[in-house]
Parts: C-alpha cells; structure tokens; sequence
C-alpha cells in the first residue's frame, strides 16, 4: 500500500474515511476512484496505486459509510453475499453527493492540481456511479466506467453529460447482456464525447487482478484507454519521446546501468521478442542489463530511425540497428560466436510508459534476416532475405515480391 487512510470533510459537516494515493510527481491531476460492491479493499487501493504512478492523486471514498463504515470484502461466496446485501442498501443518489464532496474536498489538498479539471473512474457499482457522475456533475471533465451495473436505467440522463465519458464493457457480462449493450451504445452514439468499448470473450471483474474473471490483455487495453482519454482531458502532459531518448542515451552511449534503470518505474520489464531476452522485475532486468546487455554491444553499434509514432502512453519506434559482430552479443544473436560479419537490421520497439517512467518494451525484428546475414541460415529455397530487408526499408524502389516463385505468373494479367 502506497497510499495512506484520510478523513474526509464535507461542506454539510458529513465526514467519512477515504483512502489517498498521491501522484509520482508529487502533485497531479485529481481522480474519485469508486468502488466495487466490495467497499475500499486491496484491488482498489492497487488501482489507486496504480493510477498515482500514472501521475494522478487519487481519492477513493467509502461509498458504504452510511450503512457499514470501513467494511473490506474479498471474493468469497460469503463476502460476495455480504456485498450484495450492502448494494441493495445503497442509494445511489448519496453516492453521486459523496463524489461531488470528494471531487471538492480533493481540490482542498496540496497533493492536487487544481489548475487541471477532474475525473472520476469506477469499477462495477463504481461503474455505475462513475456514469451517473458525468450526467450530474457538470464541470467533471472526465469519467471511466468498468462494467458499470444498471446505466441502461439511466440513459435518459446522458443528454446532459458535457465531459468525456469512456465506457468498458464486457461482452459476457451477465449483468449487462446483448440487448442492454446494444441499448447503451445505440443511445450513447449521440453523445459527442462519449465512447463505447466492449471486450469480446471476457465477464465482468475482467480489470481485476484477484478475480476469477481477470483477463490481462483486456484489462490493459482498457486500462491503456482510459489513461488516453485522461491525457486529453485533465493531463499530465508527459514528454515521452524525450523521456525515451534518455533511457537509450544510458543503454547505448553513456552504457550506465544505474542511471538506465533510474528511467525505468520500480519493477519493469523487457523481451525482446524473437529471442525471449531481457528481464521482468528491477532484480532480473539490471542483471540483464549489467551482464548481458549494455556493455555487451559492438563498438560501432549504431541506430538509424526510420519512423517514432508518439501517442498517450507509448512511443513506437522503428529503426535499423547496425553493427559489427566482432563479439558475441547474448540478447542477440544467443550463443553464437563473432562471425566478423556487418548486419543491418529493420527493428520496431514499442516503448510503454506508466507516468514519467518507462514501463515496458517490447522489440520486434527478423531473425532470420539476421542469421542470413551472418552465414549461419542458407536462404536458398526459404522466404528468407539478409540486408535486402533493411535495404528495402530505406529504399522502397527496390524489387518486391522477389521471394515469390509465382509474382512472374501474373505479369500479363489483367487487374481490376
């Protein structure tokens, strides 16, 4: 647990215990996170966690304060019965009262900026509560619902949502099926700032880690979607290309371990994809990079970019790396001696960052190319290329289709 347990002071003289997760830098951007039917538990204080790293101050109110204060449930047939019992008792028109008193009581703490507008972000009754939020609360600039239960009772409010409003939705949602999907979207494709996910294949609770319906693609997509939209709309602004320069700066010129990992956020990881190279956690991903890694590259290693697409959270490079094999290189070309032979290859990173700090990176290239042009593969009869692949990347003039036995077959016939 990151955070730390406040009281919250309502301008009525109401006051009720929240759980406060302050931003990386210090000071962000402040987000209501709502809770689940389970109150202010270890899966929402993570998400808290999780969101102050991405640079907000996160508040999470308990919701239940009225009927049982303080009550943390797990996920057990025995706590979900409890839960459902205290959903019953909730009324969900304090709860919205409850986020205006803590979207104002936020703004009262040094930890938030108040120079940005706010957000609100909910997970199940949260869900709910989050869209319910952006109907009533005007000056709200966001709101995120995870598998929000009952929206489609309120769909005639949503003509008066004026801020962003994302929606996650799980196709198997039991509680929101096909035809309360379609209602939803169909409803909300006339609000402006209004969007609409569904996640094919997964249920409802996919965004929680200890759920049994804990889906990680989905739930980072959705995850990686939110944060877009908060970007847009309440910040922080985050130079990520500059904060990407860095990090390869450290890796390649100043080949200084320490201040590489200073970049990176506390357990990072990194895999290289066609050789499964790298590392998960700060322990095994310094190790790579002490050992196998950083000073393990030829002297003449060189990046030449081709491309750098920027976007809310990633940075998406792509690149030809050049160099000598004049030593083994492990993360590489694995257990292969030095051939003494030049290589050029077209490679693609897809940098991920969580706030200012560079999260994880995934790097794509063509083995096969790099084996051709180290004599290790024959390419005769494979389509397989060696350099031509980096050459073709920097000169699109070149022949296409030269690894088609058939292209000639088609020379003569005619094209629509």
């Amino acid at each position: 647990m990151a955070g730390q347990y406040i009281q919250v002071k309502t301008a009525t003289g109401n006051q009720f215990k929240a759980y406060l997760a302050t931003s990386v830098d210090g000071k962000g951007p402040g987000i209501v996170l709502c809770q689940e039917i389970f109150g202010v538990n270890q899966a929402m204080r993570e998400k808290a966690d999780l969101l102050a790293e991405e640079g907000y101050s996160v508040l999470v109110p308990d919701l239940y304060w009225r009927i049982e204060p303080e009550i943390e449930l797990g996920y057990g047939n025995e706590d979900f019965q409890r839960a459902f019992e205290l959903y019953q008792q909730f009324d969900e028109n304090l709860g919205v009262q409850d986020i205006q008193d803590s979207l104002n009581f936020l703004k009262t703490l040094d930890v938030c900026d108040t120079n940005v507008e706010q957000a609100v972000i909910g997970f199940c009754l949260g869900g709910k509560l989050a869209y319910l939020a952006a109907c009533r609360i005007p000056e709200l600039a966001c709101s995120v619902a995870y598998y929000g239960v009952g929206i489609e009772k309120a769909l005639d409010e949503s003509q008066n949502i004026q801020g962003k409003l994302v929606l996650h939705i799980a196709e198997l949602d039991q509680f929101s099926p096909e035809n309360v999907r379609t209602t939803i979207q169909n409803t909300l494709q006339k609000v402006a700032k209004a969007e609409v996910y569904v996640y094919p294949q997964v249920d409802h609770a996919f965004a929680r880690p200890a759920g049994e319906h804990f889906n990680k693609v989905a739930a980072q997509f959705a995850h990686e979607r939110t944060i877009t939209a908060l970007r847009k709309t309440i910040g922080p602004s985050y130079d990520l290309a500059a904060l990407w320069e860095e990090h390869i700066r450290h890796e390649f010129d100043t080949r200084d371990v320490p201040a590489t990992m200073a970049t990176m956020v506390a357990e990072p990881y990194v895999n290289h994809i066609p050789t499964m190279t790298g590392g998960v956690g700060y322990k095994q991903l310094s190790r790579f990079y002490q050992y196998h890694f950083v000073h393990q590259n030829p002297k003449d290693m060189s990046l030449t970019p081709i491309s750098r697409t920027v976007g809310a959270t990633q940075v998406v490079d792509e690149f030809i790396m050049s160099f000598t094999h004049d030593e083994e290189i492990d993360w590489l070309i694995p257990g292969i001696a030095p051939t003494g032979k030049k290589v050029q290859i077209p490679m693609l990173g897809i940098i991920k960052f969580r706030g200012p700090k560079l999260c994880h990176e995934h790097i794509y290239w063509d083995q096969a190319s790099v084996l051709v042009q180290l004599g290790i593969l024959n390419p005769q009869g494979l389509p397989v290329a060696g350099v031509e692949t980096a050459q073709k990347l920097i000169d699109e003039s070149l022949a296409s289709n030269t690894l088609m036995p058939s292209w000639s077959s088609s020379e003569s016939k005619s094209v629509a």
